[in-house]
């Protein structure tokens, strides 16, 4: 009985022994693996091999290498992939994929893609895609691609060498050649651009028929220095740039009219040129204005401008119209800029209140 219970034991370890000879052999032959766990190369069950395996689950705690990834792979610093991902990766630091990614990448530091990549990337620092990323790009620091399909939203810049057909979103730069729409908090470059460039200070393109921003570099636009005069004799001399549309406002100036203090003045704003007829057309714009002595007087006003203005020439063009005016400043400062108030507010502590005036000038197209 005893030898029977032997026999059979034998004949089980050696069963299981040539089980597992057979999927060493089937995973060598070829090259893929349903499973593949391990610290770091080569520690793990695929061994010194393990670039020549393609799996369809990786998980290793330090670093995972193979030739190609078809399910999920999830490591503690970073995925190291010779040929094609698709599914999901995630890392600590690093996915690396030589080739194509199709499916989803998560990243605490960046996602390298050696070719296309289609699906998403997200990382803590940056995505970078060789080629043509043909899904959103998401990352803490930079976006970097040969060209994208989608949007791109990074926490410093999005670049891309050719195209970005999608929304660029960064908080300092983007830029790009062919463009549907930016959006930065410092500037955006492109070539040409198809939707709204929108920028904290600077616009650069070929082409752009919505910028937004204060000063905008757009070849086929315009660009003017201005001599205007308001209500309150505030006199303003003042850089305008932009496009067909829309234009941006700068400028710098003195107060002619308040005897008790010198008075300068800053101005930026936004504008619209509306076409009528000939050389005739209407400028909508809204501008912030201070007034200063750099000490403790202060005075400011916001402005609507509706302003019909009428080009001499290809050079010149003489402007004015209408104003509706917001102000505020410290009532001991007691401005006499401006005489009549269609409201005023009382009880505040600081002055406030609403006037009508008028703004014109003339200008000089560069």
């Amino acid at each position: 009985m005893k030898n029977l219970r032997f026999c059979a034991a034998k004949a089980a370890l050696l069963s299981i022994f040539l089980f597992g000879l057979s999927l060493v052999s089937f995973g060598q032959h070829d090259s893929t693996s349903v499973v593949h766990f391990g610290l770091i190369y080569p520690l793990s069950t695929n061994g010194k091999h393990a670039a020549s395996y393609t799996n369809q689950f990786s998980l290793h705690a330090i670093a995972g290498l193979s030739k190609s990834e078809t399910g999920v792979a999830i490591a503690g610093a970073a995925n190291m992939i010779k040929q094609d991902a698709s599914g999901l990766q995630m890392a600590g630091a690093v996915n690396l994929i030589s080739n194509n990614a199709k499916g989803v990448q998560i990243a605490g530091g960046a996602n390298i893609i050696g070719n296309n990549a289609n699906g998403i990337q997200m990382a803590g620092f940056s995505n970078i895609v060789k080629n043509e990323a043909n899904g959103a790009q998401i990352a803490g620091f930079m976006n970097l691609a040969g060209s994208s399909q989608s949007v791109q939203m990074a926490g410093f810049a999005n670049i891309t060498r050719n195209d970005a057909k999608g929304l660029q979103v960064s908080g300092f730069l983007n830029k790009g050649k062919n463009v549907n729409g930016q959006v930065a908090g410092f500037a955006n470059i492109a070539k040409n651009v198809k939707g709204i460039q929108l920028a904290g200070l600077i616009n650069i393109a070929d082409t752009s028929d919505y910028p937004i921003a204060i000063f905008n570099f757009i070849k086929s636009g315009e660009k003017s220095i201005a001599l205007t005069v308001d209500e309150s004799m505030t006199t303003i001399a003042s850089f305008r740039s932009g496009a067909r549309v829309l234009y941006g406002i700068a400028g710098i100036g003195y107060n002619l009219k308040d005897s008790k203090h010198d008075l300068y003045a800053v101005e930026a704003g936004l504008g619209a040129h509306i076409k009528l007829v000939n050389n005739f057309r209407l400028n909508l714009e809204a501008v912030s204005h201070s007034l200063s002595n750099f000490k403790k007087a202060h005075y400011f006003k916001n402005s609507l401008r509706i302003i019909p203005a009428y080009k001499i020439g290809s050079k010149f063009e003489i402007f004015a119209g209408p104003t509706i005016n917001y102000v505020s400043y410290k009532r001991e400062n007691d401005y006499d800029l401006v005489k009549k108030y269609i409201w005023k507010n009382d009880s505040s502590k600081d002055f406030q209140g609403v006037h009508l005036g008028f703004n014109t000038g003339i200008q000089f197209i560069l």
